[in-house]
């Protein structure tokens, strides 16, 4: 498809108009018009006003009188030629022969100064406005003229259209499927076929399927040529050589009726869209002015349970339930077909089984031009849902009343077990305490005297930040009930964990009296979780000291490196939650030495180097025995035992990883260890002194360890020295 077409939206505020006529009045005239329809203009009395506009500013329409003071308006118009201007010529006298002249050379149209002028000026603006438009318009010529053709470019192109040229039949037919234009220009006398033979041969994919109008051009005009051309599907029927002002009337035309065309088949296809929106969502039945029904939709027979070949034909009293009163009907049919009006209003119908359904309907009479009748249409809506809950209301409101003091009861009875169950805190829409029960003086140590009258803040520890003091109205300002979990401390200090539920509790007319607090007291929920995570961490402590013990090393060591690694691991920026998984899984770097034999694991001397490798095996067993895990933090041990020999320049073990390869928990590990290994007494060495595992350590950095890590080590070092104190064998 043409990528022109449909894209071009005008806009009359950019569109400048230049207005040259030496009668101030006619120049007012225009211009009040034209701004009127939102258009820019620009005033001149003469040609040397006119020209040094238009050297200043980027005019497109011209309004010109051909006679001015200073020279005839067609010294302009020579002027412009080679610009995109394009202009409306203003003269008093009908002259043909400048009015042929000047469709020539290319105006747009030429308007004589009369009594009707006034009426030309919106002529002149609706023709401007289609002009425009005509952006999204295409027009294939068809003719094996190089002269005609451009001679019908020249002049279309100067009305905007898009131009496309086609010289045989085969070139033509292809662009008709690819670019579809808006209107064909065909000619006769092709070189190899004739015209009205090819439109005859695609009259189906032209006319009938893209509805494209077609005007033939021939330089023989008989009686035969016009009947065929019209057969063939043609609209119009030229003699060449062409009057231009003919041809632009007759392309104008038939674009005009083109757009009309296809404004129509949108409007069809909208109004068609609309039927079946309201065809699914609505229940539809028509009736002619007798009321004999002649349409039902689907949603009808559905509801009704009666078949459309049951319902057509049939007046509606064959939906009607004997429930409804004869004043009903007799009110409907007055005000559709006496009064001619819609009406509104709620019918209770029988099904075929002779159930009932209730509806909301509107029924419209459809009036002709002349104002009468044509048919009734009627849209209703299924409300018997509705209808029988109403009724149930109805009908518990009128022994409501008895009930009443038993309702009472029953909320007390509610009210006594959620306080019974609960922990409960009441307060009013400043947030001052009204109630609180037992449990919340028990849970809080305050009194009742302490926390009546006081603001709800009242019971927040200091050492608690939680969204719920902060500003209860704004907690709650977009929710319905606030739900959340705080830590907190009682008035000695207890720390507790509590789940609270905040409702806000509102009168009539929606607005917020008071807040019904409704707690449970996790404490005991939350510290066997503790426990649960200290004994996890306990567990996997021992699993780290199973192997460093066969190694005759001490369980210190393992918490040594599991401190170093999660100070190293804040340093370098990772996350609380990160931080303490490497803290737990950090003690477990050498549980693959459990693998290892006794005489290799703890021989005093230097291993050999068939020992050594049997040695660097503990690695993978390590990450063997831990990585089916799917614990997290046991998945981040068996990174740790993986990866915690590998060395930043890629000569460790056991992938030889390099750089940022090596996992952040391996390179963080790594430090640590290497760091307590040579600051203890191991059966195969003494402990160093700190300068040489420094030197060590700054010899090694970007080679075995991360530089990163080495840096933030040593400008952190009393930080770990600290640790090493804290943990001493």
């Amino acid at each position: 498809m043409n990528s022109k077409k449909n894209s071009f939206v005008f806009d009359e505020s950019k569109c400048k108009i230049l207005i040259v006529d030496d009668s101030k009045t006619i120049n007012n005239l225009l211009t009040k018009e034209f701004n009127n329809s939102n258009y820019k203009t620009y005033n001149a009395y003469n040609l040397k006003e006119a020209r040094k506009i238009i050297k200043t500013n980027s005019i497109d329409y011209l309004i010109l009188d051909i006679n001015l003071p200073d020279g005839k308006g067609y010294d302009l118009f020579e002027d412009l030629e080679n610009t995109s201007i394009k202009t409306f010529i203003l003269t008093s006298q009908k002259d043909e022969e400048k009015r042929e002249f000047s469709f020539k050379k290319g105006i747009i149209d030429f308007i004589i100064k009369d009594n009707f002028l006034f009426q030309k000026i919106e002529q002149i603006i609706e023709m401007i406005n289609k002009i425009e438009h005509n952006k999204n318009e295409t027009i294939l010529v068809i003719d094996d003229s190089f002269v005609i053709q451009q001679q019908l470019k020249d002049l279309l192109e100067n009305r905007n259209y898009n131009v496309i040229l086609a010289s045989n039949e085969k070139d033509a037919l292809k662009i008709i499927q690819e670019e579809q234009p808006d209107l064909m220009i065909l000619d006769v006398e092709l070189k190899k076929a004739n015209g009205i033979d090819f439109l005859q041969k695609n009259n189906e994919l032209i006319i009938s399927e893209l509805k494209i109008p077609v005007i033939i051009i021939s330089g023989t005009i008989n009686i035969t040529i016009t009947r065929d051309s019209y057969k063939a599907g043609a609209v119009d029927v030229i003699k060449k050589p062409f009057v231009i002002e003919e041809m632009n009337l007759k392309i104008d035309l038939w674009i005009d009726y083109r757009r009309k065309q296809k404004e129509l088949n949108r409007s069809s296809q909208l109004l068609k869209q609309y039927k079946n929106a309201v065809d699914e969502r609505s229940i539809v039945s028509k009736t002619d002015e007798k009321g004999i029904i002649t349409y039902v939709n689907e949603q009808f027979c559905l509801l009704s349970g009666y078949s459309k070949k049951e319902l057509i034909g049939k007046n509606h009293n064959i939906v009607g339930h004997p429930d409804n009163k004869k004043e009903l009907y007799q009110e409907i049919w007055n005000t559709i077909k006496n009064e001619k009006k819609s009406w509104t209003g709620k019918i209770k119908n029988k099904k075929k089984d002779g159930s009932y359904y209730w509806i909301d309907a509107l029924i419209k009479p459809i009036l002709d031009k002349n104002g009468d009748i044509e048919e009734f249409i009627a849209l209703k809506n299924d409300i018997t849902e509705q209808e029988d809950v109403k009724e149930y209301f109805q009908l518990k409101l009128e022994g409501s009343q008895k009930d009443l003091n038993h309702s009472i009861k029953l909320a007390r009875e509610y009210e006594k077990a959620i306080d019974i169950s609960s922990i409960l805190l009441r307060t009013d829409s400043d947030g001052k305490i009204n109630y609180v029960n037992n449990k919340f003086v028990e849970l809080t140590e305050f009194t009742k005297k302490e926390l009546i009258g006081s603001d709800y803040r009242i019971f927040k520890n200091i050492e608690t930040e939680n969204e719920i003091f902060k500003n209860l109205e704004s907690l709650l300002e977009d929710k319905i009930i606030f739900n959340g979990i705080l830590k907190n401390k009682s008035k000695s200090g207890k720390t507790y964990w509590i789940n609270i539920t905040i409702v806000p509790i509102k009168d009539d007319n929606h607005k917020t009296i008071e807040y019904m607090w409704i707690i449970n007291d996790l404490t005991e929920l939350f510290n066997l979780n503790e426990e649960i995570q200290s004994t996890q961490k306990e567990i996997i402590y021992k699993m780290g000291e199973i192997g460093e013990t066969r190694s005759k090393e001490t369980g210190n060591h393992v918490k040594r490196v599991a401190e170093y690694s999660k100070l190293l691991a804040i340093l370098y920026g990772l996350d609380e939650q990160q931080a303490n998984i490497l803290l737990v899984a950090s003690p477990m770097h050498d549980i693959g030495k459990v693998g290892i034999p006794d005489s290799i694991l703890k021989k005093p001397g230097k291993l050999t180097t068939e020992e050594f490798e049997i040695m660097k095996e503990h690695s993978m067993i390590g990450y063997n025995i831990l990585k089916d895990s799917n614990r997290e933090i046991l998945k981040a041990a068996a990174i740790v035992a993986k990866e915690h020999h590998e060395k930043w320049n890629g000569s460790g073990y056991p992938h030889r990883l390099k750089g940022e390869e090596i996992h952040i928990y391996g390179r963080i590990t790594a430090i640590a260890d290497v760091f307590d290994a040579l600051g203890s007494d191991r059966c195969y060495k003494k402990a160093w002194e700190d300068e040489k595992i420094f030197e060590l350590f700054k010899n090694e950095r970007a080679k075995h360890f991360d530089p990163k890590l080495v840096d933030l080590f040593f400008d952190n070092i009393q930080q770990f020295k600290d640790i090493r104190d804290k943990y001493k064998n």
